[in-house]
């Protein structure tokens, strides 16, 4: 089966380590991609493909300010990354309460010990 193109889903867009970190960045709020590019040790144009990507999947908008071009980031995008790993969710609880009994048993064992 061919792979979607990045460009055209979610999962396939945040697989790329940098996209995940600018959707980092961007949930303190607006930055130009002058800023993001140095925090991430990158050049503007690599970064604004990234963003290009990103846009283009519904997960970063953009607005004009003045000369510069601001990027924010828009989490309703995620909806489907968040509905997909929420089915795991049973999974976790379930392997968290079985890690709790069993540090439970351990205390009482200890204490039976003394």
């Amino acid at each position: 089966m061919a792979r979607a193109a990045t460009t055209s889903d979610v999962f396939n867009a945040i697989a790329e380590p940098q996209r995940r970190q600018i959707l980092v960045l961007l949930r303190s709020g607006e930055r130009p991609v002058t800023e993001l590019a140095e925090e991430l040790g990158m050049t503007q144009p690599g970064t604004s493909k990234h963003l290009r990507v990103l846009r283009e999947v519904g997960l970063v908008r953009d607005r004009k300010a003045g000369k510069q071009r601001l990027y924010g980031l828009d989490a309703r995008g995620l909806r489907p990354v968040h509905e997909w790993t929420g089915g795991f969710e049973q999974f976790w609880n379930e392997s968290f309460e079985r890690l709790d009994a069993y540090v439970q048993e351990l205390k009482q064992t200890r204490e039976e010990q003394r």
